[in-house]
């Protein structure tokens, strides 16, 4: 894993550690194959340069976000903006459902539209897979 994601994990309330360190590292587990950087201060894993999961620190929660989890049809995330991104939003780590969360990533890796070329596009997502 990156090592800037684990200096953000460091940086967080204990809570907010323990669920940040098990998120990145089932994310890792489950997609080895991604790159994972720290993206608009966030970590981010991205599949051939598109973003597809990552988390952030809210005041309150910490917030797994899926950019094409609207198409997940999964009725645990709630969808978030304006685009395709849905989200899981955990106050204690006994909340994160292993399960749950590889079958999310599997839909990640399966299910993508194409975040990474949205600016040249003018702002229209196509579906990639």
């Amino acid at each position: 894993m990156n090592k800037e994601i684990e200096k953000y994990n460091e940086k967080q309330s204990p809570v907010d550690k323990e669920i940040c360190t098990l998120l990145s590292a089932i994310i890792c587990e489950e997609l080895p194959e991604a790159e994972n950087k720290i993206w608009h201060a966030h970590p981010v894993w991205f599949l051939d340069g598109n973003p597809v999961a990552g988390y952030s620190k809210l005041k309150g929660s910490v917030r797994l976000l899926f950019w094409s989890g609207q198409s997940f049809d999964e009725p645990g995330l709630a969808n978030e903006g304006s685009f395709k991104a849905a989200e899981k939003r955990y106050t204690d780590p006994k909340e994160i459902k292993k399960t749950e969360l590889k079958r999310w990533l599997k839909k990640a890796r399966d299910i993508q539209w194409d975040y990474k070329n949205i600016v040249k596009r003018k702002g229209k997502l196509e579906r990639l897979k």
